[in-house]
């Protein structure tokens, strides 16, 4: 990333800083226009793990030289680990028609597997890549295969969008990941 995008991303952040009160950054659901077919009638996706700076309200971007830098006037609008569990049911419920739902399990009868997902990274880069990896773990109580698999995702945005545009990038890879996870972990 040259100095002058690297500027204007710090600027950005100060910029929304100097506001006074914390702008608060909503994760929209994108669009879905396929449907995959898994081999489960319901999955309970459990609470997913963040490392520390991605739990944090704040949103935080790394430098190309590895310094994550976050502003406390600059948070996202849910609190992550919960978001992002729901982002997660919410997608594979959309893409597979399937009874999914996020930790505790709302319905009576228990769910054929439990999806567990630990991040190892999320993070959105001040070069324009927001990138996740991270291992999934699909738990069968029926005796069928149990799985895990690891994942390492990327979806490119503009940094001069600022946090709308990270926050449409989140909305993006989360649903990749689900359309990951459906394909490779839930067949």
């Amino acid at each position: 990333m040259t100095f002058a995008a690297r500027l204007i991303c710090v600027f950005s952040l100060t910029l929304l800083a100097a506001c006074g009160s914390p702008e608060r950054f909503d994760v929209s659901p994108p669009a879905i226009t396929e449907t995959l077919r898994i081999g489960f009638s319901s999955v309970e996706v459990k609470d997913v793990s963040l490392p520390s700076y991605a739990a944090s309200d704040e949103i935080s971007i790394r430098s190309p030289d590895g310094t994550l830098t976050s502003s406390s006037d600059v948070l996202w609008a849910d609190a992550p680990d919960r978001a992002i569990a729901l982002e997660l049911s919410q997608n594979l419920a959309r893409l597979t028609k399937r009874r999914i739902a996020s930790e505790p399990w709302p319905f009576e009868e228990f769910p054929d597997a439990r999806l567990e997902v630990r991040f190892s990274e999320l993070v959105a880069n001040s070069t324009g890549l927001f990138e996740t990896s991270g291992q999934y773990f699909v738990a069968v109580a029926d005796g069928r295969r149990e799985r895990s698999g690891l994942f390492a995702l990327n979806v490119a945005f503009d940094p001069k969008g600022g946090p709308n545009a990270i926050a449409r990038a989140r909305g993006q890879l989360i649903l990749d990941l689900a359309r990951y996870i459906a394909r490779n972990g839930l067949k």
